[in-house]
């Protein structure tokens, strides 16, 4: 079995405190024999075709993408956090390959410091944990014994 980690350079702080958090729970639950690869891409709005690519490769059995995008004050939020969250919702029914949504969506930089592990919570954790869960959830419904 094998698990991607796909994540955005942009905002890399973040990113690679995910990826850690992430890496973290994998060594803790996933089953004896997975493997982890990691990919970076440069932004969360690239995570899409990326996740695209790997899924349609019938090499993973999960795909956890992650990064951040902080509301600024412009609209470029809008502009990327929709689309992406909505590509990669796409692509995951498509190819019926889970594809974790592990992108944080703040307000600020605080709120993302809050759920990177660097001050709180690791949605990155989060998001591996929900990918285990995903691959035992795919393989039951397939017939097969949970893994």
């Amino acid at each position: 079995m094998r698990y991607l980690i796909i994540a955005s350079k942009f905002n890399s702080m973040i990113s690679k405190a995910l990826v850690g958090g992430a890496k973290d729970v994998f060594a803790e639950g996933a089953s004896e024999g997975a493997s982890i690869e990691e990919v970076w891409v440069p932004g969360a709005f690239e995570l899409p075709i990326a996740a695209a690519k790997a899924a349609r490769s019938k090499r993973y059995q999960a795909i956890i993408c992650l990064g951040c995008v902080i509301r600024g004050e412009t609209p470029h939020f809008e502009y990327v956090s929709g689309p992406v969250a909505s590509g990669l919702m796409q692509i995951s029914i498509e190819t019926e390959v889970p594809i974790i949504f592990g992108v944080l969506t703040t307000d600020n930089a605080e709120q993302a410091l809050q759920r990177s592990g660097l001050k709180g919570g690791n949605k990155g954790a989060d998001a591996m944990s929900a990918a285990i869960e995903m691959v035992n959830v795919m393989h039951k419904l397939e017939g097969k014994n949970n893994l």
